[in-house]
């Protein structure tokens, strides 16, 4: 009915013969129903993997409504969850089940290529929303530096609920065979709190190193930076994520209109500490990659991480192939 009314263009892409950038182009992915299409594409695996979108579409519940029931005292909730965990054992072997089967069918549509992991970073208010969660989480004034990501798995508040991460990535590695993955932590903010939750992976049975296990750091806050070399002691790689690196070098709120325009991933301030986590990561022999549309966005962005060396580039799917135009000018250059 809208028909010559609404004006757009249809762009066909050949990729068939598109030349692969000795840079590592890779995928942010959320959505595993999308895994074995996008695999087709040209690609050296998966640079993040979101266990947010597994969560909250494929779970649906709240990990702690899961493990402590009683707590759950609405009775619409509770049938709620009752009917979504009808088929499984318990609470638990939903959850861990749920996940599992999502990241496993990620890893197997990009195997033998690496498919790293990030465990969950939902904040407060994110998780509040979940089946059951407002039962558990705290009311934070800006949860988007609040108890989220590193800060949680070890926490006596939420330990229970990454104790189910760490049997998913344990199910999807050890007996679903799937090697090629990697985990990694988001928002780790010192290098005890790195100690810990390598730690309290172990304790988990996910120990660093072993059957090849890897775990990489998610570098987004300027103390990762400033103490890379000890960061790099620690993890496995490095994965530079631009969008809070950005946020928190420049102080705002990315959700806020007000100083949106402000936000900006080539500011000189941003691109030093970029600069420096690659470097470090150089010096201590270890991977480096960004994960962010500003490569895919401005080819002068992409042109700078190339010069500067880095391992890898993570683009959503609807930007891969124009990432890969800009790291292939940049490299010709």
């Amino acid at each position: 009915m809208y028909d010559g009314i609404l004006k757009w263009e249809i762009t066909e892409q050949d990729y068939s013969h598109l030349p692969m950038p000795e840079t590592a182009p890779m995928f942010i992915l959320a959505d595993p129903d999308r895994a074995f299409e996008m695999s087709n594409y040209p690609n050296k695996g998966v640079g993040l993997l979101r266990l947010e979108f597994a969560i909250s579409n494929s779970i649906r519940i709240h990990p702690l409504a899961l493990i402590e029931p009683e707590k759950i005292t609405d009775e619409k909730t509770k049938t709620e969850i009752q009917e979504l965990t009808k088929d499984y054992v318990d609470g638990k072997s939903y959850f861990i089940d749920k996940l599992a089967e999502a990241v496993s069918t990620v890893a197997a549509a990009f195997y033998p290529k690496d498919v790293i992991v990030r465990m969950s970073d939902f904040k407060s208010n994110e998780y509040a929303n979940l089946i059951g969660g407002k039962y558990f989480e705290p009311h934070e004034e800006n949860p988007m530096i609040g108890l989220r990501g590193a800060s949680r798995y070890y926490s006596d508040f939420y330990r229970k609920g990454f104790v189910l991460e760490c049997e998913a990535m344990k199910k999807v590695r050890n007996e679903m065979g799937m090697s090629n993955v990697k985990l990694m932590i988001p928002f780790c903010r010192t290098i005890e709190e790195g100690e810990k939750v390598i730690a309290e992976m172990a304790a988990n049975g996910l120990t660093q190193k072993e059957n090849g296990l890897e775990i990489y750091v998610m570098i987004e806050i300027p103390s990762n930076v400033l103490l890379a070399d000890e960061f790099a002691k620690l993890f496995d790689g490095f994965s530079i994520g631009s969008n809070d690196l950005t946020q928190l070098t420049l102080g705002l709120d990315r959700d806020s209109a007000l100083i949106s325009y402000l936000f900006n991933e080539e500011n000189s301030a941003v691109k030093g500490l970029i600069k420096e986590t690659i470097r470090a990561a150089k010096r201590n022999n270890i991977k480096v990659g960004l994960c962010g549309q500003a490569p895919s966005d401005i080819p002068a962005f992409a042109k700078f991480l190339v010069d500067e060396g880095i391992d890898s580039i993570s683009f959503n799917p609807d930007a891969l192939i124009k990432g890969i135009e800009n790291m292939n000018k940049a490299e010709s250059i």
